[in-house]
Formats: structure tokens, C-alpha cells, sequence
């Protein structure tokens, strides 16, 4: 038995050389993992850029080059210090503050401190008059405020509580950050454990045999690794967010896993129609490799959908999952079958106890899967009908999605900067760490055009009751003038969204002429960000979708499965949308979860779960139309060709669709409530493929269009065929072709 294409001679070729394959492998790894501890931590940045022309990035621009004269503005810290017993008056108070003050201002990574004392501010004070605030100027480079902040970030940890009568609590751009990368962090720990967790359980339960449990993991371990090693490589040559880290350990534990499971499965499978190691090894490769390699490829088109969003975010996870699938194919397609050649029928050891090694049924009327396609398919109709409509009935709650931006407050509310933040907020009177900007681009600011204009907008400021009294600054140079807008609530809130966008659409118009003003600021980005994410949504949609048919189309050489798949895929994700809706911004069944209840959802969760979801979808829909396929060609017989399908891969895919859950359910657990929505988007649509899809809407409509399923016209017979289900079994591919 020859191979039939490339995954076939790649199989052959490693299984035939398998230590050399290893040894390549295990180079491979080792340069990977040094390249990933030098180069890694100095690739990823923690800012996000975004390159399109926003309006709040070009009001953002103009103070940096007029106010700051390019020279960045250093990071800040508001230090709140409270006291249950004395007032700020009291000498105690102030001794207390100034002591503190000294300690702050002694340290190396910290420039100054100004205080109440200092200023007489009467912003620097509490409205109850039991706190104050300590301005901090971090020394260094604001990018690297994380980095440069660690003895003051101690020292407030450890003055937080220590002396009796006072809480001190700092909000700013270090201590925000730092807590972002600590939940970060612990998510990426909790979602690894979790997931790896529920691997081991579902791998033993599936395949009854510690060793063939213990290769997905190991593998997709070797995927991972050397995923970091490139992605340190490619963070030299354009900025990669930390978060692709997170990104990588998510995606390269559920599909190196899953891909794995489906070889190994497969593997045995073929192993036991009486084929010998070879044998069973190339046709593995001819068939289920072949299959697993399409899917990858979806997936990465899927994902490639990110990398055109101008925004480093996205293109870093966007980057760091095309990688690690492409690593988890490349591992799957040449490291796997060498690891079987070496291993044989030694995968089946270590059986545990009260877990059998249970044979597949031979006959397609055999299994739990197999009874419940036949069940639909002699329903089609009704079948179809119920699953779609109760899909498209989750997916109707997404009409109903808040989009923004959590902020600071996607931190767990327990978190010392959150409080912090949440007390200067409505603690003290006319302080906003996060201000509207209002930027006038004149040429001279002192114009008395320019000054009428500025009082007539006061007039309306002060005229709303969602903003405080604004501030005015001119630049050095006197053509730019910055007016500090306090927004009295919440900057992510939909209070604060509607104020701004009444600045910009009515008081600024009425005010100024076109192109003079523009609004900046954090909850400026946040608009301009999710109305970003709008206009890339068709173009990924377009680009995903496009690239999707073409690749099915050639995978099955049927114009009506991509068609299908596509539809199918869609209606997977819709309803993610409206489970992510219903759980995290509505709040039912949010406590059950152990999960925060939001008033929006992040404003970037829908593109990606969009490219994730709609890749990983496709991935079990292209193994389970592959097996569909594959049997159709051998006996021409739609029925039970679908059965049997559903039969051979029930099993599998389940457990695969259960590791996937595991591993994103990990980082649903996390204390982020944006890694909450993410993670557990992406679980919700992978339950919902896994059982709602594949078990009724693919048997069903199959039936429905009978051999119609594969219909191709005949104006593109010119089109390649890559049979990626494998050529039908015939009598003269059996014999063995040696151990």
C-alpha cells in the first residue's frame, strides 16, 4: 500500500525514519525553548496600538506633539489614603500622609510626589474629609512603568495596612497594569491546570490505555514550546501583546490535543482491520491526517481574519494562534507517526483499572451515535427545524448585546487599585482619572473666535450633569488648547458613552468648526475602538468566509456541503453570541458560573469569538464530513454512510469537544471578567457543535438532500481533486506492506 499524497509519504517517511524524526524534533524544541527564555520576555509589549485614523488617537497625537513636545508623558500613581478615625485636618492625618510621602519620594523609581499639604488643592481631598490623595511621578520610561515600579508598588502593598486608623490603596498606570498581568497570569495557571485536568480524564476514558492518553498531551506540549520559540522571533520584528502568550497555551492545548486524539484513534482503528504498524500508520496518514490538515488550514484561515484588524491585540492573537496550529499540524503530520513506529501496539499499555479498552463496533448499526443519526434522519425535517430554530432563538439574545469596554473594572472588585480607582471616582469631588480631552487644533488659542467657542461649550458642559467643571491648558507654542473634561461617573459606563458622544455630536458642531475639535480620552477610545471593530467585521466576515468555501469546496468536491458547512458554523457562533449575552451582560445563571455580571461585553469579543469559533467549528465538521464522505464513496449509501460517520467519530469528538471545553472553561474560571466572555463564548459554541450541530442539524439536513449532498457541477470538474477523506478501500490496498 502506497502513499496517496503528502500526508500520506510524510507518515511513511517519519515511521520509516523514526529516530532521526525524534532526534530532529527534540533540536528543534531545545532551540525553540532557548530562543523563547532570551528573546520572549523584550518581544511583548503590554500596550495595545491601534493604527487606524481615530479621532481620539489624533486628539491623543496633538497633545503629545504640542503639550508634551514629543516627549512621552511620565506614568502617575494616585495613592488614596483613608483613615477610620481622623479627618485630614488632624496632625496625625498629616504627619501620617507626609511620612509616607517621604518614603514614596526616596525611592529609585519614583520622581516625585506632590500632596494636599503641599498644594491646597481641595480636589486632593475626600468630600467627607476622612482622605487624601498623593500624586506619584514614576521615574523611567512610562512604557516600562510596570517594570520600574516594583519597590513603590511593595511599599503600598505593605503600608496598605500596617499602621492603625489608615488604608492606603493606589490606582495608575503601574498598579493597573501590574494587576492586568497578575490576573493574566493566574488565569493562563488556572486555565492550564483545568484543562490539562480535564484532558487526562477524557484521553484515559476514550482510548483505556495510559500511554495512548499520555501522547496528546505530551505532543501538544512540543507544539507549545516551540510556538513561543517563534513567536520570540517574530516579537522581533513587530510588537507582540502579552496576551498572545495566554492565547498560545489556549489554543495549542485544545487543538494539538484534539488532533492527536484523532491520529492516535484512528491508528488503532486501523490496527485492528488486521493491517500491520506501516500499513496502519501511511493510511492514517492518508485519511485522517489528510483531514486534520484541511481542518488546520480553516482554522488558520479563520484566524488570519485577525490579522487584518489594525490593532496589535488582534494580530497578536491572531499571530500566535496561526502559529501554534501550524506547529501542531507540522508535529501531528511528522513527529506523531514516528512516535507510533517507535511505540506499535506498546500505545495500548497501561491499561488502568475498571477502564476496558473498548473495540469500535464494527457494523455502522452499532453505537450510541449511529442510533441517534438514524432516529433524525428518519425525522429530517422536524429535526432540522427544532435544533435550528432553538439555535437561532439563543442567537436573537445577541440583538440585545452592549458593546464597550469593562476597564478597570473587569478587575475582581476586591482588587486594591479598583477601589482605589472607584474611591477617587466618587470620593472626591471634581477628580477624574480618566477625563474627556477636548483638543482645539487653532492657530491662535487666545483668538477671541477660539474663546468665544470655549465658553459657548462650557455653557453646555455645565449645562449636563454627567460632566463636572472642565479645565483648560494651552500648548507651549499657543496653537492647541486641551480642555479636561471630568465625566461624573463610571469612563466604561453607558452613561459616560452617551455623554461623549453628545460632546462630540452636539455641543462640539454647535461650538466649532469641522475639523478644529476633536474628543479624546478613555472613553473616547472606547468608542471610536468598538466602532473599529464594526467596520472590520464584514471584511474578516467576507475574507473568512470566502477562503472557507473555496478550501471545502476542494476538500469534497460538493458545492453543497460548504454551503452547509458555512451556514452551520454560522449558526454556532450566532448562538454563542446570545448564550455570552444572556449569561455575562444579563446575568442569568452568572452565579452559578461563578462569573461577573457586566452592563456590556468588551468590544472586541465578537470579532474574535467570530475567527476562533468559526475555525474550530469547522474543524470538527470537516473530520466528521470526512469520515461521511470516505464511507459514502466506498458503499454509495447516504444513510448510512451519515451513520456510520456519526459512529466512528462520536466517541472521539466528544471527548475532543470535552478537552476543548476543559481548557477554555479554565480560562472562563479566571478573575478577568473579558477572559470570562472569551472563555466562555468559546466553550458555549463548542458544546453547542458538538452535540447540537453534529448530532442533529448534520444527520438531518444529510437526509433531507439525500446524494444531492454532494453535488458538483460539472463546469468545475476542472477544479483538483484532493480527496482529503482518502481513497475508498479497496481488496488490493489490505496486504501489509511490513513491520
Amino acid at each position: 500500500m502506497e502513499p496517496q499524497g503528502l500526508t500520506g509519504a510524510l507518515a511513511l517517511r517519519s515511521a520509516r525514519h523514526p529516530w532521526i524524526t525524534v532526534f530532529a524534533w527534540v533540536a528543534v524544541l531545545v532551540l525553540a525553548i532557548g530562543v523563547a527564555v532570551g528573546l520572549l520576555g523584550d518581544a511583548l509589549v503590554q500596550d495595545s496600538e491601534t493604527s487606524a485614523e481615530l479621532e481620539s488617537l489624533t486628539a491623543a497625537e496633538l497633545i503629545d506633539e504640542r503639550i508634551n513636545l514629543g516627549v512621552d508623558a511620565p506614568a502617575e500613581e494616585y495613592v488614596v489614603i483613608s483613615s477610620d478615625r481622623y479627618t485630614v485636618d488632624d496632625p496625625a492625618f498629616e504627619q501620617y500622609t507626609s511620612d509616607l510621602a517621604s518614603e514614596i519620594e526616596a525611592l529609585d523609581d519614583v520622581a516625585g510626589v506632590l500632596t494636599y499639604y503641599q498644594t491646597g488643592a481641595p480636589g486632593m481631598v475626600a468630600q467627607d474629609n476622612t482622605g487624601t490623595m498623593l500624586l506619584v511621578t514614576l521615574a523611567g520610561d512610562p512604557d516600562e512603568a510596570v517594570d520600574n515600579s516594583v519597590h513603590f508598588l511593595e511599599l503600598i502593598d505593605e503600608e496598605a495596612t500596617a499602621t492603625p486608623g489608615f488604608d492606603v490603596k493606589t490606582a495608575g498606570a503601574a498598579s493597573i497594569n501590574h494587576a492586568f498581568n497578575e490576573a493574566a497570569e493566574e488565569t493562563l495557571l488556572r486555565g492550564e491546570l483545568i484543562g490539562i485536568s480535564v484532558a487526562v480524564v477524557v484521553l484515559i476514558v476514550v482510548f483505556g490505555a495510559l500511554v495512548a492518553a499520555g501522547l496528546p498531551l505530551v505532543l501538544a506540549l512540543v507544539s507549545i514550546l516551540t510556538t513561543l520559540g517563534l513567536t520570540a522571533l517574530v516579537g522581533q520584528i513587530t510588537d507582540l501583546s502579552f496576551f498572545v502568550v495566554n492565547m498560545i497555551f489556549m489554543i495549542g492545548l485544545a487543538v494539538g490535543i484534539d488532533y492527536v486524539l484523532f491520529i492516535v484513534a484512528r491508528y488503532r482503528e486501523e490496527r485492528e482491520d488486521g493491517r500491520d504498524k506501516l500499513a496502519a500508520i501511511v493510511r492514517t496518514g492518508d485519511t485522517s491526517s489528510k483531514a486534520i490538515l484541511f481542518s488546520g488550514l480553516t482554522v488558520v484561515t479563520a484566524l488570519a481574519g485577525l490579522l487584518i484588524v489594525p490593532d496589535t491585540i488582534f494580530f497578536s492573537l491572531g499571530m500566535g494562534a496561526i502559529l501554534v496550529v501550524l506547529a501542531s499540524l507540522a508535529m501531528t503530520m511528522t513527529l506523531l507517526p514516528a512516535v507510533l513506529s517507535l511505540l506499535g501496539d506498546r500505545v495500548n499499555s497501561v491499561r488502568p483499572p475498571l477502564i476496558g479498552y473498548g473495540r469500535r463496533a464494527k457494523s455502522a448499526d452499532g453505537g450510541m451515535w449511529a442510533a441517534t443519526a438514524r432516529l433524525v434522519m428518519r425525522r429530517p425535517i422536524i429535526s432540522a427545524a427544532l435544533s435550528a430554530g432553538f439555535l437561532l432563538a439563543l442567537g436573537a439574545i445577541a440583538l440585545t448585546m452592549s458593546l464597550g469596554s469593562t476597564g478597570v473594572t473587569s478587575l475582581p472588585a476586591e482588587n486594591s487599585s479598583v477601589q482605589a480607582y472607584l474611591a477617587i471616582k466618587n470620593e472626591f469631588a471634581g477628580e477624574d482619572l480618566e477625563p474627556a480631552q477636548v483638543v482645539i487644533n487653532a492657530p491662535d488659542a487666545e483668538a477671541a473666535v477660539v474663546q468665544d467657542s470655549v465658553e459657548a461649550l462650557f455653557a453646555d458642559l455645565r449645562a449636563d450633569a454627567t460632566f463636572g467643571e472642565p479645565t483648560v491648558q494651552a500648548a507651549p507654542g499657543n496653537d492647541l488648547l486641551v480642555i479636561d473634561v471630568p465625566i461624573l461617573a463610571d469612563a466604561q459606563s453607558n452613561d459616560a458613552t452617551a455623554a461623549v458622544k453628545r460632546l462630540r455630536n452636539d455641543y462640539i458642531p454647535a461650538s466649532f468648526a469641522e475639523d478644529t475639535a476633536f474628543v479624546g480620552g478613555s472613553t473616547a477610545e472606547t468608542i471610536d475602538y468598538t466602532g473599529l471593530m464594526a467596520d472590520y467585521m464584514p471584511l474578516v466576515l467576507l475574507l473568512v468566509l470566502s477562503i472557507s468555501f473555496i478550501l471545502l469546496l476542494l476538500a469534497f468536491r460538493s458545492i453543497v456541503v460548504p454551503i452547509k458547512a458555512i451556514v452551520m458554523n454560522l449558526l454556532s457562533v450566532f448562538a454563542a453570541y446570545g448564550l455570552v449575552t444572556l449569561v455575562l451582560q444579563h446575568g442569568v445563571g452568572a452565579e452559578l458560573f461563578g462569573f461577573t455580571q457586566v452592563d456590556r461585553i468588551d468590544n472586541w469579543i465578537p470579532l474574535f469569538l467570530f475567527a476562533v469559533l468559526f475555525g474550530l467549528s469547522m474543524d470538527y465538521h470537516i473530520f466528521l464530513l470526512s469520515r461521511i464522505k470516505e464511507r459514502f464513496d466506498e458503499t454509495g449509501d447516504n444513510t448510512r454512510a451519515v451513520a456510520d460517520g456519526l459512529r466512528s467519530t462520536g466517541s472521539l469528538i466528544t471527548g475532543a469537544a470535552l478537552i476543548m471545553v476543559g481548557v477554555f472553561g479554565g480560562f472562563a474560571l479566571g478573575d478577568l471578567t473579558s477572559f470570562q466572555q472569551m472563555g466562555f463564548g468559546l466553550a458555549a459554541a463548542v458544546v453547542i457543535d458538538a452535540t447540537i450541530v453534529r448530532s442533529v442539524l448534520v444527520p438531518s439536513t444529510m437526509a433531507l438532500l439525500g446524494n444531492r449532498n454532494w453535488y458538483f457541477p460539472n463546469w468545475l470538474e476542472w477544479l483538483p481533486k484532493l480527496n482529503v477523506e482518502g481513497a475508498p478501500e479497496t481488496p488490493e490496498a489490505l496486504p501489509a506492506i511490513g513491520d
